[in-house]
């Protein structure tokens, strides 16, 4: 394989393996623990 080709699929990999543990973080069970600071400050 071509090293443009390695680099290109190495990048895709790493952009959806983040992608998927933010979305895990935001949605998952450890969204539970995350704060809003709107609902903490509303007057």
């Amino acid at each position: 394989m071509e090293t443009a080709t390695v680099l290109s699929i190495s990048i895709a990999a790493i952009v959806i393996a983040i992608t998927g543990f933010s979305i895990y973080t935001s949605f998952g069970p450890p969204s539970a623990q995350l704060n809003d600071p709107f609902e903490d400050h509303e007057d």
